[in-house]
């Protein structure tokens, strides 16, 4: 996400480095680029113009000029703006301490708003929340059904009176069946339309003034930029909106809509929805979203990935084998799925700090390339995953037909193998390794 942008701030800021002093100069072509590549990324003119404004206002300052890294200072404020800009901290939904939360998602059709609800659901059953859907878009052909789908996959009742039913008595009944059930969060999937009208928002209205909804978030697609910041104002003017939404935001190379709605709504960016999988949605943090435009990773949400995704059982069990210098290609497929939870290899480097961005976006990832590996160690029997030094020529020959693929295959996933080996060695040792990435061959 944001690649363009990224570059062009990236390359921007990396032009001061090596200067042991800035003069104006250098600070205005470097303002002059930012403000061209915030304006190539489809950035709200208004909010280019203050936001450059702000940042040379500081550059130009004792803050900068006077100081030892200057080229460090402009970074550190060029983070802190665009982190302001996005709205400084993670704005997190509001819980009623009466249950049911009612949540109303509104947008236009096409902006990925009955997704989102699911999407939303499955982060709050990991929050250790109990969520019902109400089905209250009855005129998107399949809306309904779709909703039921989503519903079914996670296992999250759905409520709905079919398409001929009034939105506004299926939001209310929805609640009720919550508050009935002992369900503590409502998501309401409202009607869309294909543009802004009256009809529409005289209906959003009904159903804010007889549910009287905890949260109401618009849902908008990051990727069609200034569209989506205008959509998000109307909405605003007429609805009076709590958040807001982005989806397609890993679709989005240039990043406009996200740096400039909450500037031009006054309303915060609660979500971020990525990818078409179910867990691909998770609360917008604007900290770490300006670190990663900039090329500083994102070790927090890389963190919470971790925790989220890695068994913490296995892991003690593994720490144990690694000190008596125990592993196994086992242990290797245990860590491998764990891994792959977290979502795509591309995905986790870009969050680790000091590596850098350019080269990682060049470097092509096969994640099918895992699927390959699983195939090979499966095909292996227990006492060769465990000690693979008995697999000899024919015995790898086996392998490579038993997983569809070539010895040269085989003798690679071996090799490198021995190489993790030694690491994990070294690692049990209290000895680090001093390159832990040749083992994948980077």
């Amino acid at each position: 996400m944001f690649e363009s942008l990224s570059d062009r701030l990236q390359g921007a800021l990396g032009g001061l480095k090596g200067h042991g002093k800035l003069t104006d100069t250098d600070i205005e072509r470097v303002a002059r680029e930012i403000r061209l590549a915030l304006l190539e990324a489809d950035v709200n003119f208004k909010v280019v113009k203050e936001f450059v404004a702000r940042i040379k206002e500081r550059a130009l300052g004792a803050e900068v000029l006077e100081s030892l890294t200057p080229a460090q200072q402009v970074i550190k404020i060029v983070n802190q703006e665009l982190t302001t800009l996005m709205g400084s901290t993670a704005n997190k939904l509001a819980f009623s301490s009466r249950p049911p939360t009612v949540v109303m998602m509104v947008g236009l059709q096409g902006s990925g708003k009955t997704t989102a609800c699911g999407k939303l659901a499955n982060f709050l059953l990991g929050q250790g929340k109990s969520p019902l859907l109400v089905a209250g878009d009855v005129y998107r052909p399949a809306a309904v059904d779709q909703l039921k789908a989503l519903g079914a996959q996670l296992n999250v009742p759905v409520y709905d009176e079919g398409t001929d039913a009034d939105p506004v008595d299926i939001a209310e009944h929805g609640v009720a069946r919550a508050r009935e059930d002992g369900r503590d969060v409502v998501i309401i999937d409202t009607a869309g339309r294909l543009h802004i009208d009256e009809p529409l928002m005289e209906e959003l209205a009904r159903i804010r003034r007889n549910v009287k909804p905890h949260n109401i978030l618009l849902v908008v697609d990051s990727m069609t930029g200034q569209d989506a910041v205008n959509v998000a104002q109307q909405f605003q003017d007429k609805v009076d909106l709590d958040g807001i939404v982005l989806t397609k935001l890993d679709g989005d190379a240039r990043g406009g809509a996200a740096l400039s709605v909450r500037a031009v709504t006054g309303r915060p960016v609660k979500f971020v929805s990525t990818g078409e999988k179910l867990d691909g949605f998770e609360y917008f943090h604007p900290d770490r979203m300006a670190s990663r435009i900039l090329g500083m990773g994102d070790m927090l949400s890389l963190i919470e990935k971790a925790e989220q995704s890695l068994d913490a059982q296995q892991a003690a069990e593994l720490e144990r084998r690694l000190l008596k210098s125990q592993f196994t290609f086992d242990d290797f497929m245990d860590q491998l799925q764990q891994v792959r939870k977290m979502g795509s290899l591309q995905s986790i480097l870009s969050m680790i700090p000091g590596l850098p961005t350019a080269k990682l976006r060049n470097l092509q990832v096969d994640d099918k390339a895992f699927d390959r590996i699983q195939a090979i160690i499966q095909s292996m029997t227990p006492e060769e995953r465990r000690h693979p030094d008995i697999i000899g020529g024919s015995r790898r020959r086996r392998i490579a037909v038993g997983s569809g693929s070539d010895i040269q295959a085989v003798n690679q996933l071996l090799n490198q193998f021995k190489q993790m080996q030694k690491m994990m060695k070294q690692i049990g040792s209290g000895r680090m390794p001093k390159n832990p990435f040749q083992m994948f061959g980077m």
